[in-house]
């Protein structure tokens, strides 16, 4: 029998006496169950084809599904009628399958895609609780006995309980779960292998290896040490450091430089030319390629020009210590040679006003003087409190006043033996950057602190308690440099970092020294440039120099008054500041250097 689709049972097709005679030999002969009558076997068959279809699954997702059609035969412990596939056909004779006996066409299998997408996903509907199932054939020819209704109503309650324990769902939220703890378990990190870490470029001066790639032999720990070796105390020996080896170029040089101060320039009285004369001289010196040179390795501190009138010879020191000099007028490599007489910046330089062969130098450890009739630097004062500038006291330059970083001054004797000072002096500064005495009154220094400025006698000076004899007001931040004017001293100028330069009236020296005028600059030269020092022209007592951050890049002089007359400039040759300046004191010669070791000469 089979089921229709309104869920009856069919009877099947009576099967044929040989059909019925093969079922009968392929049961087992020592079977224990006695033997039936043909129309016993016969509702037996039929029961357990009825068992076979309520097993398959009936619908997918609740839908009921059409009854397929039951095939006669069978073998073994099988039914005799199969389920065959494809649509209900109506009961006859056309509506069974071939018997197992005949030869079999094989059915085509429906494509699982259709299958899913008509919902058939089986022929048991999971959601069923067996009420569908009919207890006997429509017919009343054949009915289920009482073991085998329980035992389908069994199978009926055990699959719907399993069913409702939905463990496919568990089983498969379960490995979803496993699987997303595996994904997040956190690993040890391997260390990284030497070759996958980033290499940061470093240079071959650096890595101390030579350009052919040979490392250099093993150094001390600290490289400044080897590359700017320490200099001893004492007298040390004009050797020119690029020049070691070959003595001979630097007595060349030691040479011209005894010869040009043997010289005697002319010594015209000082005086004040006129104003437009002096603008006209001004036009006239220009910037040239050939009067441009690297003379120190370093950020240039100090420079000094040498007062012969035959030759331009230029000094400049540098942060660690080297003085380059550099004979202008030399148009070789041999015109410019670098000594290191100092272990620190050489903040200070000039050459002695009385005997140009003798050539001054500070550095905050140590006042030398370079005598190139000896070919050596000389030692006059070493202190372990930093000197900062110097000034001399007297025209034959055997007396200086040196001012130190923690605001003493100190008072040197060239003539006494020893490097130790005559008189220190606390003048009650924090520090003196520069110090600066009265061309014509020797007595009186100008010192330039923090934010004081003031003026004091040298004979009075004593160890504590030190009163200025004038105090130059108004500075709001820190004084970089304080100089009187050059030719009466009736002007001092200084540079503040508030952008202001200021003149003041000394001509009379009062408790309070008037301002003259004040001139907006921008002197904030940051922390890789030198400070701004404005100087006075030597030539001209109400004229002064000063670098400048202005674009183009310039020297700019200035008149007492705030007025500008003149800027110094070349597009080509002149693209850094130049921070320190000197001015030849006779000729129309002016040298600015900046601070990569680099001079630019501005001459007619």
């Amino acid at each position: 029998m089979a089921l229709s689709q309104a869920g009856t049972v069919e009877e099947a097709e009576e099967p044929s006496p040989r059909g019925r005679q093969r079922m009968q030999e392929r049961t087992p002969a020592s079977s224990a169950e006695p033997r039936q009558s043909p129309q016993r076997a016969e509702r037996r068959a039929s029961a357990a084809r009825q068992l076979r279809v309520l097993l398959t699954p009936l619908s997918v997702a609740g839908r009921r599904l059409p009854p397929k059609r039951l095939l006669a035969g069978g073998g073994g412990g099988s039914a005799g009628k199969r389920l065959c596939p494809g649509p209900p056909s109506p009961p006859g004779p056309g509506a069974a399958c071939e018997a197992p006996s005949s030869p079999r066409k094989p059915a085509p299998a429906s494509p699982p895609a259709a299958e899913a997408g008509n919902g058939l996903q089986g022929l048991w509907d999971a959601d069923s609780d067996g009420s569908d199932v009919p207890d006997a054939p429509v017919d009343g020819s054949s009915e289920l006995s009482a073991y085998e209704r329980k035992r389908l109503k069994n199978i009926t309650e055990n699959a719907k309980f399993f069913a409702s324990l939905k463990l496919h769902e568990s089983a498969a939220r379960l490995h979803k779960i496993a699987t997303k703890v595996q994904s997040h378990v956190t690993k040890r990190a391997k260390p990284k292998k030497a070759e996958d870490e980033i290499v940061r470029r470093r240079s071959m001066r650096l890595q101390r290896i030579e350009p052919s790639g040979v490392p250099m032999p093993e150094m001390p720990a600290q490289p400044e040490a080897e590359e700017y070796p320490r200099v001893p105390a004492g007298p040390l020996p004009m050797v020119a450091e690029d020049q070691m080896e070959n003595s001979k170029l630097t007595e060349e040089f030691l040479t011209t430089w005894t010869r040009i101060s043997e010289m005697k320039p002319n010594d015209p009285e000082k005086h004040t030319c006129d104003l437009k004369r002096y603008q006209a001289s001004l036009n006239s010196m220009t910037l040239s390629e050939n009067n441009i040179k690297k003379v120190v390795k370093n950020r240039i501190y100090s420079m000094a020009i040498h007062p012969s009138e035959s030759t331009i010879f230029v000094a400049a020191g540098d942060k660690f210590g080297q003085i380059g000099f550099w004979n202008v007028d030399c148009k070789t490599e041999e015109g410019a040679h670098v000594f290191i007489p100092h272990n620190y910046p050489v903040s200070c330089m000039y050459f002695s006003p009385f005997n140009p062969a003798h050539l001054l130098s500070l550095s905050y450890d140590s006042l030398r003087c370079g005598d190139v009739t000896r070919a050596v630097f000389d030692e006059i004062c070493r202190s372990e409190e930093s000197f900062s500038s110097f000034d001399f006291l007297e025209d034959n330059a055997s007396t200086v006043i040196v001012g130190h970083w923690d605001g003493d001054v100190t008072v040197v004797d060239r003539r006494t033996p020893g490097t130790s000072s005559e008189l220190s002096a606390n003048i009650g500064f924090k520090r003196t950057r520069t110090v600066h005495v009265h061309p014509v009154n020797k007595q009186y220094f100008v010192a330039a602190g923090s934010v004081n400025v003031c003026i004091y006698d040298v004979r009075y000076l004593k160890s504590n308690g030190n009163k200025p004899v004038s105090s130059l007001d108004g500075h709001t931040k820190s004084v970089a440099s304080a100089y009187f004017s050059p030719v009466t001293g009736n002007r001092v100028l200084t540079v503040c970092a508030d952008d202001k330069l200021r003149i003041y009236d000394t001509s009379c020296l009062s408790s309070a020294v008037a301002v003259l005028s004040t001139v907006r600059h921008n002197n904030n030269t940051g922390r890789w440039l030198t400070r701004f020092r404005a100087i006075w022209d030597p030539k001209q007592e109400d004229c002064f120099v000063v670098g400048s951050m202005a674009r183009p890049r310039q020297i700019e002089i200035f008149q007492d008054t705030g007025k500008l007359l003149h800027s110094f400039y070349n597009i080509d040759y002149l693209g850094s500041v130049c921070s320190i300046n000197v001015v030849h004191p006779t000729k129309n010669i002016l040298v600015g250097g900046n601070s990569s070791g680099r001079l630019h000469v501005f001459k007619e």
